[in-house]
């Protein structure tokens, strides 16, 4: 590999349909106030604080743990564009990118991520965590 040449990167991609409207699902998916009540993979994880500067160049950290305390981590990057109501996009600490897009349908709102997959975990296991953290998202926002 050339000096500054990058690994070929997966790109991976989840999506939900959200019964809300895109301005609800925007301020749901983006304010930590509600971060904090869906942001977990399954009912054994939670993520006990959030902090949120949306705009490029602002940041995010999202605390996630496992509720029996056994293992936790900081999900954290800096966004490099935001379009409200339609579009986001970061970068993580560790380098990877993604982008959540804001989609109005008829029945609501379509989200859409696509993130860089990272290299320890397996690439199901990746898209099922997100997929599962997004299904969790919908839940909530279609429950308020």
């Amino acid at each position: 590999m050339k000096k500054n040449e990058q690994p070929n990167t997966v790109v991976l991609k989840v999506s939900a349909e959200v019964e809300v409207p895109v301005e609800k699902a925007w301020e749901l998916f983006n304010t930590p106030e509600h971060i904090v009540n869906w942001n977990a993979a399954s009912p054994d994880w939670h993520t006990p604080r959030a902090s949120n500067d949306l705009r490029t160049g602002g940041s995010f950290s999202y605390r996630m743990e496992a509720r029996d305390g056994s293992f936790g981590f900081d999900f954290a990057g800096e966004y490099t564009e935001v379009v409200p109501l339609t579009s986001f996009a970061y970068k993580m600490e560790d380098g990877r990118t993604a982008r959540v897009e804001f989609l109005p349908i008829q029945s609501g709102t379509r989200v859409i991520t696509q993130f860089d997959a990272e290299n320890s975990n397996p690439l199901e296991m990746q898209q099922n965590g997100w997929q599962a953290i997004l299904d969790n998202f919908k839940r909530y926002a279609e429950n308020l």
